[in-house]
């Protein structure tokens, strides 16, 4: 990997500074001002700061909210794009404005599939399906497949990690018509430093968040610095989970991982029984991103439930729970009785005879 560089800009005139070794300064040649180390690193840290509250700023004038009033839900949009129906319950969408606060990602994943290949997809998905309704089936239906940006906090991270265990190994022979058996206990200590990339984590409620864990994963390589242009004709959920939100969530699946790793690395024992464990997080670094999800909801009037189907925009990995027909559940069950009437019919007339 090449080596980073950092250049420091005059807070001046924006060229580039050099170091004055005699002077133990910090020198504009342009516009030959003098700065100390503080002053230059307070310097650029505030502008690194302004460029991207501009930024911030930018994005969020570019993007509009649109609140669903039957159900609630929240999704943005560029200004380009116009949300008329809900993805969720297909009602009207209303405007509420423009975005506001802290919505700006770092990271994107662009849709891999367009909408044509996402409905094949589905129909690939529902057709082995023999009790789906038939009005799932529909072009209606389907049309209202949706592409969405889900958000996620994508995050890397460094532990110093420890397990504790204790461990048998049990041996037994036989002596003549003896037969013996040995225990021997074991203390087992192990500690790492554990490095772990692209922890992905839904940066919303449970209910969605329960919804995408049947298309996960996303393959990090896939992650690309975001670009405004990638939302061109799409929806993005808003995001409703801050970092603090998560981080007792993130820590125990980094408990969970960094003591299955430290675990390989034990040798062969009888038992194993790990009955301490710590992962101490060195540092970390979070990255906003959203990835792509194509969305298809089933509205059962009759039962008054909501059904959702979604596919990894990316993978094309499927996950739904689909509608049931009654009435084709009725037919096979009625069919089933017939032969069953049938077969029980011949078999008591071959025994009256």
């Amino acid at each position: 990997m090449p080596e980073q560089t950092a250049i420091y800009e005059c807070p001046n005139c924006g060229a580039a500074l050099t170091f004055n070794a005699a002077e133990q300064l910090f020198t504009c040649d342009f516009c030959l001002s003098k700065f100390s180390r503080d002053e230059v690193l307070n310097a650029n840290s505030r502008e690194k700061m302004r460029e991207q509250e501009a930024a911030e700023e930018a994005f969020n004038a570019q993007m509009n909210e649109y609140e669903c009033k039957q159900c609630g839900a929240h999704i943005i949009a560029d200004e380009n794009t116009v949300a008329s129906t809900c993805a969720y319950c297909h009602n009207p969408v209303v405007l509420v404005g423009r975005l506001s606060g802290e919505m700006k990602p770092q990271k994107i994943i662009p849709f891999g599939y367009d909408k044509a290949a996402a409905e094949e997809k589905f129909f690939q998905f529902v057709k082995k399906k023999w009790f789906v309704p038939k009005a799932f089936f529909v072009k209606e239906q389907v049309e209202k497949i949706a592409g969405i940006y889900y958000p996620f906090w994508v995050t890397d991270v460094n532990t110093d990690s420890k397990i504790q265990a204790r461990a048998t190994k049990v041996r037994t022979w036989r002596n003549g018509s003896r037969e013996y058996t040995e225990t021997s206990y074991y203390e087992i200590y192990r500690r790492g430093k554990i490095h772990f990339e692209d922890l992905t984590t839904a940066a919303l409620s449970e209910a969605d968040k329960k919804m995408l864990e049947g298309i996960l994963p996303y393959p990090s390589a896939a992650l690309e610095e975001f670009s405004m242009p990638y939302l061109s004709g799409y929806a993005a959920k808003k995001r409703d989970i801050g970092q603090d939100d998560i981080k007792a969530e993130l820590k125990g699946r980094i408990d969970n991982y960094s003591e299955r790793i430290l675990r390989a690395t034990v040798g062969s024992y009888t038992t194993l029984n790990v009955y301490g464990r710590e992962s101490r997080v060195l540092n970390s670094h979070w990255d906003y991103s959203l990835l792509p999800v194509w969305v298809l909801t089933y509205r059962d009037e009759k039962r008054g439930k909501t059904y959702v189907y979604t596919m990894n925009g990316h993978t094309g990995k499927v996950h739904g729970e689909l509608p049931v027909s009654r009435w084709k559940l009725a037919a096979l069950f009625g069919a089933v009785a017939t032969v069953l009437t049938g077969l029980f019919t011949l078999i008591i007339g071959g025994l009256m005879q």
